[in-house]
């Protein structure tokens, strides 16, 4: 099978896609023929081994997972030992980073408890876009931030998948919803009906004078009081990812300061059943950046890390050229 393999960390010019052994099952193991993945920013961290101090997650000299990848749909091909949820033929899609990783490739063999079972609906773009993206989306407006009907929220890193997707979740609360990015993205942001939209190369959402009940952060890229300043009374910052200094300091600002900023502690495909009664009604719809043949997969990391994807970046081994 085909796969893409990261054997030493580098730029992603050192990535190359390589035969190698089909896997086998092993017990509570199931083999997935791979649909669709998505890039994300831990396959940029990865690939990279930056910022250094990831390589004691990653691995110190190189890459402990050779193959990058963490989300996929697909349709299970053969079971191992012991499976219970799932039987040849079934179509299916999750998560799997709490499992392992290696989604970048023609075949898996992952534990069954990483996937779940993908709707007739749903196709598998969309399911793979869905199961990281959204969930975050879902635990950080909802979970945490406890979104309410009519609430003012803001979207910091708007354009990528947890954007869009947050958008979408936060319209189902009668929100209204800013979002930040800039460049191509900002088009992306319009026709999918965020109420106001700022290009951070040209105004700082944290000195304009507005204010909010709500903030969704896919970059935290500056300090807690920053953003602090702009929530309402009762407001709440939450942040889903970004750059390591700033996610420290928001935990040390929860922790020991009490201050109203959150960090999302990521529980992989646990509020799917709630996206997929979304997707079925109609109310969400993830927006495709692809799909990309797998063997443009080096490039199309270099795109997301670049900044310059709008929504989800999909990669396909069932597509050619």
């Amino acid at each position: 099978m085909k796969a893409l393999v990261c054997d030493s960390y580098g730029p992603t010019s050192i990535l190359k896609i390589k035969d190698i052994k089909k896997p086998i099952p092993r017990e509570k193991e199931v083999l997935v023929k791979i649909h669709c993945s998505a890039v994300n920013d831990y396959d940029w961290s990865m690939v990279r081994g930056k910022p250094n101090i990831y390589r004691l997650l990653f691995g110190i000299f190189k890459p402990k997972h050779p193959i990058p990848g963490m989300e996929l749909s697909g349709v299970v091909e053969a079971c191992g030992v012991g499976v219970t949820n799932f039987t040849g033929g079934d179509t299916v899609y999750g998560d799997i980073s709490y499992y392992g990783f290696g989604s970048f490739a023609e075949y898996i063999c992952i534990n069954e408890n990483a996937l779940v079972k993908k709707p007739r609906n749903m196709s598998f773009e969309d399911a793979a876009a869905l199961s990281h993206a959204a969930n975050l989306a879902w635990q950080g407006l909802v979970d945490i931030g406890k979104i309410g009907q009519g609430m003012k929220v803001l979207i910091n890193g708007a354009g990528g998948g947890v954007g869009s997707m947050g958008l979408q979740i936060a319209k189902t609360f009668n929100c209204t919803v800013t979002g930040v990015d800039t460049g191509e993205k900002l088009k992306m942001m319009e026709e999918i009906g965020f109420d106001q939209i700022i290009d951070y190369k040209q105004q700082d959402f944290t000195k304009n004078g507005e204010k909010y009940d709500l903030i969704l952060d896919a970059k935290s890229t500056r300090a807690p009081k920053a953003y602090i300043r702009v929530l309402n009374p009762g407001g709440k910052y939450v942040t889903v990812g970004g750059e390591l200094k700033r996610i420290l300091q928001v935990v040390f600002a929860q922790k020991v300061r009490k201050k109203p900023v959150y960090l999302v502690p990521l529980d992989a495909n646990k509020d799917l059943d709630k996206i997929q009664n979304l997707y079925d009604s109609g109310k969400i719809k993830p927006v495709i950046d692809g799909p990309y043949p797998l063997e443009k997969t080096p490039w199309a990391i270099q795109y997301f890390g670049e900044g310059k994807h709008h929504g989800k970046v999909i990669v396909s081994p069932l597509q050619y050229g």
